[in-house]
């Protein structure tokens, strides 16, 4: 096919600013346009975010030329390919107007024919203000629609179709970005347009018939070639605009979630008219086991006919700023999610569809994910042209994504059905805003069903079930839960083992930054937590509280600003595998936790495990093991601690490894072998201990398990006491040599959450540990920055916190 790129060098200017006239990239955004022609500070750095607020103030328009041969005008149809384009816009080609679009979410496709000419041609893009266009149809409701107060920094922005947390969130900076955030191409259409591939999978006992469809222009009589597992078929188009054709595959090799089998992926390939779509199809099975049992009704994924323990974390944007996406930075955090044994992503409803790269990593690494719906944490209208608004919306991105089989579930939005509890308005009227929720809520369901009936909808997260609209913060027998009473309500940690989800969709404990990643934003006269730039990136606004809060009940408070960052994350760590560690041995109870969240979209003090440079925090580390297949986690009972293991997987598993009890001198108490072999999906206790047997001790002892499975280490740690700073810990002494990119560690006494930290970029086989006393231990540096690692490695660890 003969395209056209309108991406590269574009030229922004404001009529509201007539001397700006600087270079843009597309595809990009205007904030880093301005930043990068020195018109702006760096929005992130420092308390820059205010000083920037004036760019979202202000129209902006881009423009460029571009050129047309004869050949390109001999075409049949030119179509002008626009996604992602943010937000209230209007597109002109020779000045005349193609499209005027009002959702950043919607996929154009203009044919542009009538306005182009012969050599040069000039496109422009007419960006208008979102803050006074929400504000205008505010007034014109019907009826108030409370918008995201807590989050939102500009009022009304849940009536502009828009990613919600632009405007800011209690982890988000407020950058009103706009601009062109996917390529922008001319498709050259010499007869008959292409227009998209979708596939149907029909199972049998032991093989699969794939049923293609293609959509093109109706018209017939032109050759269509399909190439799908090495076997390709032709037919003719139809003038109905839809021909298909099947694909027999015998003994197809399946699809599954990361740590229950392979991914393998089968090319699918169509042509017509020398254009072509080209897509990777994963074969499996899907289903969502709801189903009403004894303890209420299970929130359980079945692949292939196995059930999956679902384990992960939720997605924002990966960046403020659009600008600065890239495969590789899509890579390396997914990468990061499938090194951490996680199996699930949820893309949560306050952000975007993500671009096509996500979800093709995804596939790739065998990813599941759960995909909101763009809907969050506010209400909605459900007004005939709010709704005319989302349905081309819904549509488009469901026929966009349906292919990929990491999707296993469509969800309409992110705790709207809550929101109705938590603005005055609808408190004061619940039936008038639930009717409304519910209206356009239905309707949503209704076109992701005419869509794609595969694939279950599921109303909100959290949420109970099919029209249920109860409490589902705190009803833990059937649904997805939200559990947020630790972090939001000051309950202690050991409140995630008062319940006993059927699947935990969110719920997570805040840290700050660790010293490294501050030293990229803070300068360092405001190297302390309520200094002016601490405080402007710390966006919860009791964030800082609930921290410093937290340390008074767990912890002898730390001894330097370093050593609050470092034990924030240690708390955030010991928070997050408190639920999950339990919950895990409650399988198959619950079948799924996704913690909040997983990466950053700017440096910031956020629940993130990984931070906004791609930094590993502890609890990522935590994190790679307590979701391990194949897990050992301690379990509490009124009269014993047990040990269990927990096998998310589809294979029988022999496990071996050694229990320690031992003071904090390093001196063993108890000593167990244990050797057991645990069935796919099982979960067995396999060694218990009287508690009368070292209760004495509670204060000057912990448990050590450390444990081999399949050729991989793993281990745990746990304390009798209630908290940290009851323990009678000793000071440690860690030795560190360095040997290139080996690291070898060694302590005269246990060292609790010994924890490697260095200012470059890069990460650690293992960090955040128990370190035994006289047992050496080599971690491996993953990264090539050798150097900084060199001159600036540290080495933390509890007992010198404080």
């Amino acid at each position: 096919m003969s395209q056209v790129s309108l991406n590269g060098d574009w030229t922004l200017t404001s009529p509201t600013h007539p001397t700006i006239c600087i270079p843009m990239v597309i595809p990009g955004d205007n904030y880093q346009a301005l930043y990068r022609a020195n018109l702006i500070p760096h929005p992130y750095q420092d308390t820059n975010e205010q000083d920037v607020q004036w760019v979202n103030q202000c129209d902006w328009h881009l423009s460029r030329t571009f050129s047309l041969s004869q050949s390109n005008l001999n075409a049949s149809s030119l179509l002008l390919n626009l996604s992602r384009l943010d937000t209230l816009a209007d597109v002109f080609i020779n000045d005349e107007l193609v499209l005027r679009s009002s959702n950043m979410f919607q996929l154009h496709r203009i044919d542009i024919t009538p306005f182009a000419v012969l050599g040069e041609n000039r496109i422009s893009i007419h960006l208008h203000r979102v803050d006074e266009e929400a504000k205008q149809r505010a007034e014109t409701l019907p009826m108030p629609i409370p918008w995201a107060v807590g989050n939102n920094q500009i009022p009304h922005m849940n009536l502009i179709r828009k990613t919600q947390c632009h405007s800011g969130w209690d982890w988000g900076i407020c950058l009103l970005v706009s601009g062109v955030y996917d390529p922008i191409t001319i498709d050259v259409i010499n007869s008959i347009a292409l227009h998209s591939v979708h596939t149907e999978q029909i199972w049998h006992q032991g093989s699969v018939d794939v049923v293609v469809s293609i959509r093109h222009e109706p018209i017939a009589e032109h050759e269509l070639t399909i190439t799908f597992a090495e076997q390709t078929q032709t037919l003719l188009s139809n003038s109905s605009g839809e021909s298909s054709t099947i694909f027999h595959i015998e003994d197809p090799k399946l699809w599954w979630p990361a740590g229950y089998g392979e991914q393998p992926l089968y090319t699918l390939n169509v042509e017509l008219d020398n254009q072509s779509i080209s897509k990777k199809i994963g074969l499996r099975q899907l289903e969502l086991n709801n189903k009403a049992d004894h303890i209420g009704s299970a929130m359980e994924f079945v692949i292939n006919g196995f059930p999956i323990n679902s384990k992960g974390a939720n997605w924002i944007p990966m960046d403020a700023m659009p600008s600065l996406e890239s495969e590789a930075r899509y890579r390396e955090l997914l990468s990061s999610a499938k090194d951490a044994n996680m199996n699930m992503i949820r893309v949560w409803g306050g952000g975007q569809y993500e671009s096509d790269m996500f979800y093709n990593i995804c596939d790739e690494l065998g990813l599941m994910i759960w995909q909101d719906m763009m809907f969050a944490c506010s209400l909605y209208p459900s007004t005939e042209t709010f709704m005319n608004d989302v349905e081309p919306e819904i549509r488009q991105q469901i026929q966009r994504l349906k292919d990929h089989p990491s999707i296993v579930l469509w969800c309409g939005d992110n705790e709207v059905i809550g929101a109705i509890g938590w603005y005055d308005e609808s408190k004061n009227n619940k039936t008038t805003y639930t009717v409304n929720y519910d209206r356009l809520n239905r309707k949503i369901a209704q076109w992701i069903a005419e869509e794609d009936p595969s694939r279950r909808f599921w109303s909100s997260s959290p949420c109970n079930g099919d029209m249920d609209f109860g409490d589902a913060w705190h009803n833990d027998n059937r649904g997805d839960m939200h559990f947020w009473d630790v972090w939001h309500s000051g309950k202690s940690f050991n409140a995630y083992l008062d319940i006993k989800p059927r699947f935990c969709s969110e719920f997570g404990f805040q840290s700050w930054p660790s010293f490294a990643e501050v030293k990229r934003f803070v300068p360092e006269q405001d190297w302390n937590v309520t200094s002016p730039t601490f405080e402007s990136h710390q966006k919860n606004g009791r964030g800082n509280s609930i921290i410093t809060e937290m340390f008074t009940r767990y912890f002898r408070f730390p001894s330097s600003f370093e050593n609050m960052l470092y034990l924030s994350q240690v708390q955030q760590s010991i928070a997050i595998k408190t639920g999950c560690e339990y919950w895990r041995a409650i399988s198959p109870i619950c079948r799924g936790m996704l913690y909040w969240q997983l990466n950053d979209n700017w440096p910031v003090s956020s629940w993130s495990s990984i931070e906004y440079s791609g930094r590993w925090k502890q609890l990522h580390y935590h994190a790679k093991r307590f979701f391990a297949p194949t897990y050992v986690p301690f379990e509490e009972t009124e009269t014993e601690l047990r040990i269990r293991a927990v096998n998310d997987s589809r294979d029988e598993n022999h496990l071996d490894g050694t229990v320690y009890w031992m003071d904090f001198d390093g001196e063993i108490l108890g000593q167990w072998s244990m050797n057991y072999t645990i069935e796919a999906d099982g979960n067995d206790v396999i060694w218990s201990l009287c508690k009368e047997k070292f209760q004495l001790n509670a204060n000057n002892s912990f448990f050590f398990v450390e444990t081999r499975v399949n050729g991989i280490q793993n281990e745990n740690t746990w304390f009798a006491a209630p908290t940290f700073k009851q323990l009678r810990i000793q000071k440690a002494k860690i030795e560190v040599t360095l040997n290139g990119s080996e690291i070898t560690l060694c302590s005269d006494k246990p060292a609790f959450f010994t924890h490697l930290e260095h200012d470059g970029n890069g990460r650690f086989t293992d960090s955040s540990f128990t370190l035994l006393p006289n047992t050496p231990r080599i971690i491996h540096y993953i990264g090539d920055d050798i150097e900084t690692l060199k001159q600036t490695l540290r080495v933390y660890d509890l007992s010198n916190s404080y």
